[in-house]
């Protein structure tokens, strides 16, 4: 029986669904979801295995014009999925016209390995605009599969997950065949807490925000956890806890309930706001937080 494995990466405008069909493929909460654009900031894997194949998803950053030195790596783990793509998806919405990046759409409508577009969110349009939108993105990249679907609502994302098998070139496995991410559990506390500060804050603030988590120890019926929030300015600070430690609580105790759910074990977590000036534009403080090499 011969073996199939390759890379599928995940690319498009922020907002589109990628993250969300990400974990639908996966079928774990790998990328966290808000309705915020760039939420998503690494590139994050997710390996499905059967017994004849080895699908390595990626999920990766909406496409924007960077405007600071966070943003420009977060734009470099866009290029990198363009490298070592074995299958490419390529996922708009009903609404888009176009990419926010006209180098990489013209990457994607010359590219030489498979292209699969996504058309989602078609349950929230009429048979129409759908039709009207798959006879214009079929014209605008002739070389790819168009499918329409809805990763919220799980319609058709089964069609996709046959189509890319098929797509597949043949190749032994990658990874272990029981490793479900590259990332290290450290990497997922940091993405529970900064979806919390995501869905609870609003203007510069989420965007303002790392977390680092200094310790993770793990005992036979807790997992103990000390994790750190980054700012850029004191207001910022006094923002993130709030009156009398209210919004900080709020954030501890809805990430750790996620934890809980994501270890399958008893978390405690213990959070702290610490100032880091300027950390999107310092390149030594983003080496420090996985933006660069």
């Amino acid at each position: 029986m011969t073996h199939k494995a390759g890379f599928v990466n995940i690319i498009g405008n922020p907002n589109v669904g990628k993250s969300t069909l990400m974990n639908a493929l996966v079928g774990e909460k790998l990328s966290i979801i808000t309705s915020k654009a760039q939420t998503t900031r690494h590139r994050i894997l997710g390996i499905v295995n059967g017994d004849d194949y080895q699908i390595v998803f990626s999920d990766t950053p909406g496409i924007i014009k960077p405007a600071y030195e966070l943003q420009e790596s977060m734009m470099d783990f866009v290029k990198s999925a363009f490298e070592d793509a074995d299958v490419l998806i390529y996922m708009v919405e009903v609404g888009e016209t176009e990419l926010k990046n006209e180098a990489f759409f013209n990457k994607i409508i010359n590219s030489k390995i498979p292209v699969i577009l996504l058309l989602n969110k078609v349950d929230k349009s009429t048979q129409e605009e759908v039709a009207t939108k798959i006879d214009y993105w079929k014209k605008k990249v002739p070389n790819s599969f168009v499918y329409v679907i809805s990763a919220l609502e799980n319609f058709n994302v089964e069609s996709v997950f046959y189509k890319i098998i098929e797509l597949l070139p043949e190749s032994p496995p990658f990874y272990p065949k029981d490793q479900l991410t590259d990332k290290p559990e450290r990497f997922f506390v940091n993405e529970k807490i900064r979806e919390k500060i995501l869905q609870h804050y609003k203007k510069e603030i989420p965007y303002s925000v790392e977390v680092e988590t200094e310790s993770f120890v793990e005992e036979d019926n807790i997992i103990k956890i000390r994790s750190v929030i980054m700012v850029e300015r004191e207001t910022q600070k006094g923002i993130i806890i709030g009156h009398k430690g209210s919004a900080i609580k709020r954030v501890g105790t809805e990430a750790r309930k996620d934890l809980q759910q994501f270890f399958d074990k008893k978390v405690f977590l213990d959070l702290h706001v610490k100032i880091n000036k300027n950390w999107r534009s310092n390149e030594r403080q983003l080496k420090r937080f996985g933006y660069k090499d």
